[in-house]
């Protein structure tokens, strides 16, 4: 990480900066380009020149130089780096929205950072927002590695043009319904200053001059959503009986076909769904009658089928299965 500036940066860093700006300027003929032009603390030169003709020939006389430090312009801008609304579950801890941070203005500056959950208009708040700062700049957010945030003390210090990944965890509260939203908000904060664009801070500005407060006002912001996907499931059991009579009477030797109905409700979807039946004692399980949407698979746990038989009850997996669909299991036993 580079090192914060405080807001109010020594003369002598700042004819230093300027110093390696001219010295730079000077060596290639032209400056670099950048988000707000010419970079703050370069000199700007102008001398004229007169000439005319004297009693020994031409004669060229030089003006003093004028010299004109350019000064800082104070520009940031934030956006999220989420692609759309975030879906996560109900009661949800540490739960990440990540957003680019970028220096928009034409001198190095330090930036503040400030997490707002509590935005008005959405559907609820979520809480213990902290603020992480991509260590690795690798764009993801990696617990253990990333830099947990500290207004004043790890500020981050931007480049022209330079950008920084920031990350806001959070807790989704248990509270929380299918289908609700949260909005999640970072802003950057120019230290050196911010407010009303043309503001002036006198000799504040990198590379010596004044700060000048930019378009954006040196203060960014931009928002990232959570947004509630549940899914819950409801099983219904139901049995039919045919005994060896032709009837339906549940004697001893009739055959009970039990019938379990998962119903996935919400706009989720529930992983790793599995449906599991002890086998009723008084009863004798008929082997490889296990059927899922109609289909016969078999009582070995060793196959790729979604059944299996353990020798006192059976086991259906059902995958990751989403919010508005069912899925129905039958098998079959003897009553002894």
């Amino acid at each position: 990480m580079t090192t914060p500036q405080p807001a109010h940066r020594s003369l002598a860093a700042r004819g230093a900066m300027a110093l390696a700006a001219f010295l730079s300027a000077t060596t290639f003929a032209a400056t670099s380009a950048h988000a707000a032009g010419t970079i703050a603390g370069t000199d700007i030169l102008n001398t004229a020149q007169a000439s005319y003709d004297g009693p020994g020939g031409p004669v060229v006389i030089d003006s003093n130089t004028v010299t004109i430090t350019v000064d800082e312009l104070l520009d940031v801008t934030v956006a999220s780096s989420d692609p759309g609304d975030i879906a996560v579950d109900s009661g949800a801890n540490q739960q990440i929205t990540t957003y680019q941070v970028t220096n928009t203005g034409n001198g190095s500056e330090a930036f503040t950072l400030t997490a707002d959950p509590a935005k008005g208009g959405d559907d609820f708040d979520t809480s213990n927002a902290v603020i992480y700062i991509d260590t690795n700049s690798n764009g993801v957010f990696d617990a253990g590695v990333d830099t947990l945030y500290s207004p004043g003390s790890n500020d981050p210090v931007l480049a022209p043009d330079a950008s920084v990944t920031i990350f806001i965890q959070s807790d989704i509260p248990a509270t929380a319904t299918d289908g609700q939203r949260a909005e999640v908000e970072l802003s950057a904060v120019a230290i050196t200053g911010s407010g009303t664009p043309g503001t002036s801070f006198a000799g504040q500005g990198d590379g010596g001059g004044d700060a000048v407060v930019g378009s954006t006002g040196a203060d960014g912001e931009a928002s990232s959503f959570f947004l509630i996907q549940a899914a819950q499931v409801a099983l219904v059991k139901s049995a039919t009986i045919v005994d060896q009579f032709g009837g339906n009477e549940a004697v001893p030797g009739a055959t009970i076909t039990y019938q379990i109905v998962a119903t996935i409700t919400g706009s989720g979807s529930l992983t790793n769904l599995n449906v599991n039946d002890d086998i009723p004692t008084d009863t004798t399980y008929t082997a490889e009658s296990i059927t899922l949407e109609g289909a016969g698979v078999t009582d070995s746990d060793a196959d790729a089928d979604a059944g299996s038989f353990d020798g006192s009850a059976i086991a259906v997996s059902l995958g990751t299965v989403p919010g508005g669909q069912t899925r129905t299991i039958t098998f079959q036993v003897t009553i002894d």
